[in-house]
């Protein structure tokens, strides 16, 4: 994103802010997980890596949650060292690069067979969504 604008995340909650004043914008509702790296490309993609190796894409305009997955431990790894600890994207924004507690990098890019009717959205929004 080309604003002022950034992410903290906690314990199943993602807020959105406003620079310099600090004003709340937004939440991005649902990754129900312990929050350990949140990462945005340019094309407003909010990627966001939990705990227990759950992965969630968010659209930073609207806070829209198009696509959640789980990330697999290696094999041989304790079920406890599934959590993603760091993401980044590459300089192109169409590969994540994480950084997993069972000791591993993964990198992730974007399924060119996809379509609406494969990978289809279903957009619910929340009743009371204020954008600021």
């Amino acid at each position: 994103p080309h604003e002022f604008t950034f992410a903290s995340a906690s314990t199943g909650q993602i807020k959105q802010w406003k620079c310099p004043e600090g004003a709340f914008m937004q939440n991005f509702d649902g990754h129900n997980a312990i929050i350990n790296t949140l990462s945005v490309n340019e094309d407003n993609v909010l990627f966001s890596g939990g705990d227990n190796g759950s992965a969630a894409f968010f659209d930073w305009k609207t806070g829209y949650k198009y696509q959640s997955l789980d990330s697999i431990a290696q094999p041989g790894s304790l079920d406890a060292e599934a959590g993603i600890m760091s993401s980044t994207f590459d300089k192109t924004g169409l590969r994540l690069i994480t950084g997993e507690a069972d000791k591993t990098i993964k990198i992730w890019r974007e399924d060119e067979n996809a379509t609406p009717e494969t990978h289809p959205l279903e957009w619910k929004p929340t009743l009371g969504r204020q954008k600021f």
